[in-house]
């Protein structure tokens, strides 16, 4: 009897361990699911913020690229005109269409939302391996892009314009008198647009090698997969 008695309370005992033991299991998991759920639903947060940010970004990029391609096309409009003679060109269509040329438009793209996932333990959030990759090498395809840009502007106000100024005025006027007019016909002038289309093809990537991805196509492409990638389930 005693040991029947034993037996069946060793059985119960284990019985309820059991149960306490799956219990905690249980309880564990729902607590997983719900930090997991807390977790999920942040992180659709963050990407919706980043994906906002990112569409802003991009039609940023698309109207500095439409300027760099007017200042491209009134660059080349100008040397498409040499060697300039001063009596024979029209003036008033020559400043109408090189009216462009010196035109500086640099990318300054939104970065609040993305430098606070980088820079803090919210990137543990996104799970996504290809966007973690994406944001961490964000900064260096910016620079990369805008150390174009930035050369390009510097030269416009340090040499180029400051090579014209002297002869041609603020203002290009050619009907005022004090405006040499002839030095539209000089090597110094026609070495301005060179150097000014030299930049700017180096900002659009059209003198680069084509086997090459450019600084732009970079940027541009990156932009595109960050969108992408933190695009809302429902979009």
């Amino acid at each position: 009897m005693e040991k029947n008695k034993t037996g069946k309370y060793l059985k119960y005992a284990i019985g309820e361990i059991i149960l306490v033991m799956i219990g905690i299991l249980l309880a564990l998991q729902v607590n997983n699911w719900n930090q997991q759920r807390i977790a999920s639903n942040k992180e659709e947060l963050l990407l919706k913020a980043l994906h906002d940010e990112f569409v802003k970004n991009k039609a940023q990029l698309e109207k500095v690229i439409a300027t760099h391609e007017l200042a491209m096309a009134s660059t080349q409009y100008v040397i498409a005109q040499f060697p300039i003679d001063p009596k024979k060109i029209n003036l008033d269509t020559f400043y109408e269409k090189k009216n462009y040329w010196a035109r500086s438009y640099t990318f300054n793209p939104s970065q609040g939302v993305i430098r606070s996932l980088v820079n803090t333990s919210s990137f543990e959030l996104i799970s996504n391996t290809e966007l973690r990759r994406l944001l961490v090498s964000w900064e260096d395809v910016l620079a990369d892009y805008k150390e174009e840009e930035e050369l390009a502007k510097k030269d416009n106000w340090d040499f180029l314009i400051a090579e014209l100024t002297p002869s041609l005025g603020w203002d290009h006027d050619y009907e005022d008198e004090r405006v040499d007019i002839n030095f539209l016909s000089t090597l110094q002038f026609e070495t301005v647009f060179f150097r000014r289309e030299s930049h700017l093809k180096d900002i659009l990537g059209s003198g680069n090698d084509s086997s090459q991805k450019t600084e732009l196509e970079q940027i541009k492409n990156t932009i595109d997969r960050i969108i992408e990638l933190s695009k809302p389930a429902n979009q």
